[in-house]
């Protein structure tokens, strides 16, 4: 797949990340100024921003962690810019970026458990957000496969998985059991 393309995914992830967390945010002020507002989000008592931004697993680092959500997909979505426009993304770069997503990919599926089995609510905009990471996190590795420092038989593994389609098929996997899991507990 040619980077230009692995690039424009990066800058669609980053931007629905990117709005949805905005989105997030400005609904986490209007709780501020009335805990009884009703929220453009909650649409029903499972699809509740109002319930998951009042649990403290939305402040983990002492702010909303959608603040946090803004400044990440705001760098993924500027870096992808350069790389659509033909800019030199050098590896090392591209290998951080990776790394953040994975970090915030970790952070996500930890907020999405605790989401459904703490919380017992969904935001709506957070499962955007997990969205916007699962298709960062498909391009980086599709990017950086070739410059990933690991030894040469599993990157030549690695790269024939990904001409095989192993990559999207791990990544649609992770959200159909993250969708399952969502879906079982909320329904079952």
């Amino acid at each position: 797949m040619k980077q230009r393309t692995l690039y424009g995914v990066v800058a669609i992830g980053g931007a629905i990340g990117l709005v949805a967390s905005f989105l997030e945010t400005i609904e986490y002020q209007t709780l501020l100024k009335n805990e009884h507002a009703a929220l453009a989000c909650n649409i029903n008592g499972i699809l509740s921003c109002s319930r998951v931004l009042e649990a403290w697993q939305s402040k983990v680092f002492g702010f909303p962690n959608s603040m946090l959500c803004i400044m990440m997909f705001s760098a993924m979505f500027s870096v992808a810019l350069v790389g659509l426009g033909g800019g030199r993304v050098t590896a090392k770069l591209r290998l951080w970026l990776q790394g953040i997503s994975l970090f915030f990919l970790g952070f996500g599926t930890w907020f999405m458990w605790e989401s459904t089995y703490k919380i017992r609510a969904l935001c709506i905009l957070c499962t955007f957000c997990l969205g916007g990471l699962l298709l960062l996190n498909w391009a980086w590795l599709r990017l950086n496969a070739h410059d990933l420092s690991i030894s040469k038989s599993l990157q030549t593994r690695l790269e024939h998985a990904i001409e095989h389609g192993a990559d999207i098929f791990a990544w649609t996997i992770y959200a159909i059991l993250m969708g399952a899991m969502m879906f079982i507990h909320f329904h079952g």
